[in-house]
Parts: C-alpha cells; structure tokens; sequence
C-alpha cells in the first residue's frame, strides 16, 4: 500500500465514499435492527479452538461455548460453569461441582463427563493442558454435576491453566473427535447460538441470543461475571476492503470495527457519530515468527540475523505510526508484565544492523534458498509490515517473495510444516497480548517443545525445564528469575523477532455502548445499543 493511496482513501472516506458500498452489506431496515450488532473482525475461516489458536477462532468460542473457569479484569481466576469446586488436604486432589441451569443449545443439559472430556481434548493440544495432563493421575467424572482432577504431584497453578486459554467445554460426542479433526458442530452451552442456517462463509455469520442461558449472578469482568445479552442478535460481517469497512461504519450499516486502519484514525475523530476506544490497554506485541524446520531458517545464524535487520522504528512508522499506540520492545514477556527484563538484549539498535545480518546470513551457508513471508491482505498491519520486511530482505541479499492471503488462508497454510515447494512457508506476521505473556504456562507462543510448540515448532530442552519449572515456584521474585534465564535462551535460539508494541483501538458507533475489554478477543456479551 503506497502513500499515495492512502492519501486517497483518506480524501475518499472523508467525502463520502461510503456512497457506493458492495452489496454484502445490507441496510439495516429490519423490525429488529435496533437489537442487532454488526461487527467486523477478521475473517472467521477455523470453528474450533483446540486445533488453532487463531484469535478469530476464540471470539467465536467465548460467543458460543462456556468456560469452567475464567480470568477477570486483574487477570485472576474465577468460577465460571463451576459453581464449587475444593481441593484435598494434600493438594493433589480437585473436585468441581458445575452450577445450576447449564444446558446445550440442542436442549440436553451439560453435565461433567462433557467436562472430562473436553479437558482431554484440550489437554492434547495447549500447552497448560499438556503440563496438566502430564501431572494428572486421573480425571474422571463423579456423578452428572461432579468431576475430579487426581494429580501426581501439587500443581498450584491449576485454576490459571484452566482459566487462561483453558478448555471451551464441548458436548462429550463433540469431544471425542481427535485434537487435530475440527469440530464443526457449533453447538455450545454459552450465551450465543450460532445460525446455521444463516451462515455466509466469507460473508458473514449470525448469533442469536440463547434464551436459555442462565448468566452468573456477578457483574461482567473481564471474561468472567454475568454473560447478560442486551441484544438479540450479532452478526460477524466479513468486510476485506478497509475503505469499505469504515464508509459502512460511518452509514451505520455496522456498528463496530476491530482493527480501523491507523492512517484513517483522524477520519473517525473527526466524525461526531464515532468513537475509537482502547478495549485491551496493556497492547499487544506484534512479531514475525520463524519456521525452525526449514530452510535457511533451520540454522540459528539465520534466525539470529533477523534479530538484528529488524528496525522496530521503521516498522512501527506503518504498523502504528501515532507514537501514542507505539512503542519498541525487547523483552520476550513485553514491555508491561511483572517479568519483563532486559536479559540478553544486545542485539537491539535503532535502524537496526543491515551488515550484521548480511554477515550473519553468510555465516549460516545461505545460498539463495526461497524466503516465502505469508502476508495477510485484509489486515492492514500486518500487509505493510510484511512489505517492508521483504524489502529489508531482499536489501541483503536474500530472495524474498511474499505470499498474499486473506487471514484465513495464513491460519490454514501456517500449519504445513514442509518446504516451500511443498506449500510450506517461512515466516509470518501476527501479535500476542502482553496480559498473556506474563504466564509462561498456557501463552502458546512461549512454548519450544519441538513438534509440539506453536507454528515454527522451535525446540530448546533447557528452556522447556524453566518453563515447566514456572509452574512450581511460588513468590514474584523467583518467577523473575527464572524469566531471565528463560530469554537468555530465547534470544540466543531466537523463535521470533519483535516488531513492536502496539495499542490498537477499536471504532464503533457511539450508540453501542458495554463493550468489555480484554486481550486480543471481543466478547459479544453486556452490549446495549441505543436506537441511532
């Protein structure tokens, strides 16, 4: 994207572009407009929150399904679909008792082998899941309302595991499917009901308010309290086009858009109708991730030279050019968490060291292999930074090509570990909040477990014992420590690189008012919207 088309989109939106929109976006003239919300977010393209952990994907599950615990606005745990729950004196042995009035969509009640179940799933694929199931000695259900976790040893960190990132608790039939099949049923427990009948893949996909959802007592915080629906329907439009996104914003054909491009934010200050709000206020942290298996990037000179092309500055200028949602970071756990460090971080230079990764890329034996960057074409962020990326590539000496796709198609590509004549890829663009990256137990992203870790699969034994270690220390200090350990290896191995940390502010209307915020997801639950 140019900046002579930016300049236009500008001058277009401004003057009223919203004139002329595709006909995917229908005008809301329905008797029951004033009870619907419309809201853009990415493309939603993977239903099932076990097999990726596509931010998309776990909108859509918290819409859907319910959790047994949940974190709050201060990041603690709390009960969700569990009503009481006690642990044995040994502290080896939970019980969890599920609260009354849970049901599915489809009319059958929930009840605790639903819960072993989808633990088991769970347990497969996320990395807190694996240390529980690693730990566990048994799980198995108690009665119809009642489950036990057994655990082999102590394992204190058992209510964060199941809160942060936990298992979205899925019908037993539903459950028994392999971790790697996606459930594609969409029949949950929560206060949403998705509507078959009218989805539009690529288009757009409809909730209905489940009437039969019977809301924790507690006030909305965070993921956790009272999920109390105002409205009776929300619709996910799926809109590619980010000019087109805003002008539908600005004739109220949607009232809320999750990621407004940043070079268009003084258009919707400017307009009395919008507001731009910052629901996730810690930011995230975006970065490239690296395939490990792969050619050049199976060699850690490779990695490392990467590390020192990179230019935070510059990639901030088209990813969050505002300074006020921008900043550079160097800590793998981000700027804002109680573990942050500066442990081995050297290799930051502002404009970064365009000779030491030439070197370093020499170093590795490069010798022309092909640098495939997926570049999402419906994420403004991340198409320019994935651009600029290849250029600094290609500067070097090193044959970079990108490969164009809406998010979905990355979601579905990144898991393809071969080369890139096979359909592999090289590197990626995406951004983890820095909420998460202070819990080194369930934060996908901060595994390096091999086959097992997250997309790029990077593998460190010594690494993988100070997280598991994580989990058994008790006091502030001590996770301090082992968090400096844990980035010295990080940067020396390198996983990924650091692009930066931003703040990204949603827009919407002014008459939708509740939205609550939390890292990286947009939960459809407390909003009200007042008749425009």
């Amino acid at each position: 994207m140019t900046i002579s088309r930016r300049n236009l989109m500008k001058m277009g939106v401004a003057a009223g572009a919203a004139l002329s929109i595709p006909s995917v976006l229908r005008a809301q003239t329905s008797p029951d407009a004033a009870r619907t919300v419309r809201m853009v977010i990415q493309d939603l393209s993977v239903f099932d929150p076990v097999v990726t952990t596509s931010d998309p994907t776990h909108t859509h599950a918290y819409a859907i399904y319910d959790t047994l615990f949940a974190i709050d606005s201060k990041l603690v745990a709390q009960p969700q679909m569990v009503g009481k729950w006690g642990v044995s004196d040994d502290r080896k042995t939970y019980t969890f008792e599920l609260r009354d009035g849970l049901g599915w969509h489809d009319g059958t009640p929930v009840t605790a082998a639903d819960c072993v179940a989808s633990i088991r799933r769970w347990g497969q694929m996320a990395p807190g899941g694996q240390l529980l199931m690693a730990r566990a000695r048994d799980i198995s259900k108690k009665d119809d309302r009642t489950f036990t976790i057994a655990l082999k040893e102590p394992l204190g960190v058992l209510l964060n595991i199941l809160a942060f990132q936990g298992p979205f608790i899925m019908r037993e039939m539903d459950a028994k499917l392999p971790p790697t099949e996606q459930v594609n049923a969409n029949i949950g427990s929560g206060p949403l009901k998705f509507n078959h009948a009218l989805a539009k893949p690529g288009a757009s996909f409809t909730y209905d308010r489940n009437e039969n959802y019977v809301p924790r007592s507690e006030p909305a915080d965070g993921l956790a309290g009272g999920k109390v629906m105002n409205v009776d329907r929300v619709i996910w439009e799926i809109i590619g086009d980010q000019q087109t996104q805003l002008a539908a914003l600005q004739t109220a054909e949607v009232d809320f858009l999750a990621v407004p491009p940043p070079d268009l934010y003084s258009v919707i200050e400017s307009d009395p109708n919008l507001e731009l709000q910052v629901l996730d206020k810690l930011g995230q942290d975006m970065f490239v991730r690296i395939n490990c298996l792969q050619k050049p990037f199976d060699s850690v000179k490779a990695r490392q030279a990467l590390l020192h092309l990179v230019d935070q500055e510059a990639f901030l200028g088209v990813i969050s050019p505002d300074p006020k949602y921008g900043h550079t970071v160097t800590s793998m756990f981000g700027n804002e968490t109680p573990v942050s460090n500066n442990e081995n971080t050297g290799w930051f230079k502002r404009g970064g060291d365009s000779e030491r990764a030439k070197q370093l890329f020499q170093e590795a034996g490069y010798a022309g292999e092909k640098v495939v960057i997926l570049q999402p074409t419906n994420w403004g962020a991340g198409e320019n930074a994935s651009q600029v990326l290849a250029a600094a590539l290609r500067k070097i000496g090193v044959n970079a090509e990108l490969a164009p796709s809406d998010w979905g198609g990355i979601v579905a590509r990144r898991a393809n570990k071969g080369p890139v004549e096979e359909g592999g890829w090289s590197l990626f663009m995406t951004t983890e909040p820095e909420a998460i990256l202070g819990n080194v137990i369930t934060d996908f992203t901060l595994q390096m477990s091999g086959e097992k870790a997250w997309y790029g699969w990077p593998q460190n034994d010594e690494y993988e014992a100070l997280r598991v270690k994580w989990a058994d220390v008790e006091t502030l200090e001590e996770r301090k420590a082992l968090a400096r350990q844990m980035q010295r290896i990080w940067w020396e191995y390198v996983p990924q690189v650091l692009l930066g940390q931003i703040v990204v502010p949603i827009a919407r209307r002014k008459n939708l008012t509740g939205l609550i915020g939390v890292p990286a997801w947009y939960p459809m639950w407390n909003m009200q919207k007042a008749p425009a």
